[in-house]
Parts: structure tokens; sequence; C-alpha cells
């Protein structure tokens, strides 16, 4: 950049680089999304369109930002975390946030017609807010992630409860609300099944674990032989997991995949 004599308003900015030696999450929040799924008509609970496409959009990040380990998603919100030694944009948080932010939301957008169908038609802008948040320690960061699937269950066991009320047993929402308020797990999983013969444990385990997104190697193939024999190729890509991230032991995800946030 050329000098002039009002460079000296670069002086205003502020250094937000990241403390060094620590993992970094941003986390993807969507903005107004109980507005944006009505208008929207997301199916309730659980809208699988509506979670897919918020996969596709995660996916499209990890791609883009090869430093991201793993990611993880629930409705309308996706965390993203990065190796504690990445160097991407000097760590800047500002650079960091905003990238991976708008990276996610314009894939939600391009994507929107492939996943939700040319007859859904999205009639406003989608918004997503992020923020970052360091953590020290890999222990923290599966703390982290533990808490995230944590909420996910709490938040899809009471909304499973809450529109059963609704859709099923007539209730008003004010009313479902007063019927659930203060309950406990035991509570909704019995109140799902005496009223409306649903078993929450056998519910797709998308709803009740969110999504845990990972770059995976797996076999592709890129060509047929004139004989009908199919070329192979190994490719790198993300893959969507259903999978418990809380276990530790032997044969649990972390077991499984030791060297992901080193």
């Amino acid at each position: 950049m050329a000098n002039s004599k009002y460079e000296h308003v670069r002086k205003y900015e502020l250094d937000d680089e990241l403390l060094p030696g620590c993992y970094i999450v941003i986390r993807v929040d969507g903005k107004g999304f109980t507005k944006f799924s009505t208008l929207h008509n997301f199916e309730k609970p659980n809208d699988i369109n509506a979670l897919l496409l918020m996969d596709e959009a995660a996916k499209a990040v990890l791609v883009d930002y090869p430093d991201i380990r793993i990611a993880f998603g629930q409705s309308d919100e996706y965390s993203f975390v990065l190796h504690k030694n990445t160097a991407i944009y000097g760590r800047r948080s500002s650079k960091l946030v905003s990238l991976i932010t708008s990276c996610f939301t314009s894939n939600y957008v391009r994507f929107w017609p492939q996943v939700m169908g040319e007859d859904r038609a999205l009639k406003c802008s989608p918004t997503f807010d992020g923020r970052a948040v360091l953590y020290p320690s890999e222990e923290l960061v599966k703390d982290y992630l533990s808490w995230r699937q944590v909420d996910t269950h709490i938040n899809n066991q009471y909304n499973t409860c809450f529109w059963a009320l609704v859709q099923q047993g007539n209730k008003t929402p004010a009313q479902a609300q007063e019927e659930l308020r203060g309950s406990d797990a035991e509570f909704k999983n019995e109140l799902l099944y005496s009223q409306f013969g649903i078993n929450y444990n056998t519910l797709p385990e998308q709803f009740k674990k969110g999504s845990v997104v990972v770059m995976q190697r797996r076999k592709v193939v890129v060509k047929m032989t004139e004989s009908g024999v199919p070329v192979e190729r190994e490719k790198t890509e993300p893959t969507v997991l259903h999978c418990d991230i809380i276990r530790t032991e032997a044969g649990a995800f972390w077991a499984q995949n030791p060297d992901l946030l080193k």
C-alpha cells in the first residue's frame, strides 16, 4: 500500500491476535431462526432437510479451511475447532470469525435449493453470528464438545415433548410449557411413551446427538475400465457422523480418533 498523509488512521486498528498454543473454537449461531423456521415451514420438532442443510454448509467450511479438525452442529448452530498451532490469518479473531461465519452462511444459501427442494423457496436472507473462544488443552475442547452434545439431547427431548403436546395432545404452547416446567428426563420419557407411544431412545441419533464432521479418507470410483471394472482411489473428504463424543472408553469416538486434535 502506498504511503499517504492519511495513513495515520491505521493506528486505530486494534491487534486482535488470539493467544498462541490454544485451540480456537469458532461457533456460528443462527440469528432470529425461530422466525426464520416459521416463515419457511420447518417441520417440528426436527426438520431433517434443515439439519442436512446445516451439515452441507459445515462440510464446505471444512473443505475451505483445512486447519479445522472437527466440527459439531445442532439445530441452528455449528462449532468449528481449529488446531492449537494454526497460524491461519495470523490468528486474528476478526478475520477468523468473519470469514468462517460468511463461508458458512454463503454455503447455507448455495445449498438451499439442492437440499430443501425447489418448492421451498428461500423467502428471506438467513443470518448467522459468530464468536471465537480459546481452550488451552485438548481435554477442555472435549469438554466443550461434550457440553454441546448434552445440550443437543436436552433441547431435543424438551422439544419432542413440547411439540407432541401441541400437535397431538391439542395443548396450547403455554399449556405445554407449564406441563413441562421443572420436569426431569424420566418424566419426559414417560410422557412421550404413555401419552403418544413414542420411545425416545429409538428416535434418530441425528436428533439426539447432533452432527460431528471430520475429514476422513475413503475410496471413491473415479472411472470405469472398458471391461467394466471400477477404478478407485482414496480421497479425503468431510464426513458427517451421528455418534457419541462423550464416552471415552475403548471403542468410543475419541479412542478411534486419538490424534484428531494433535
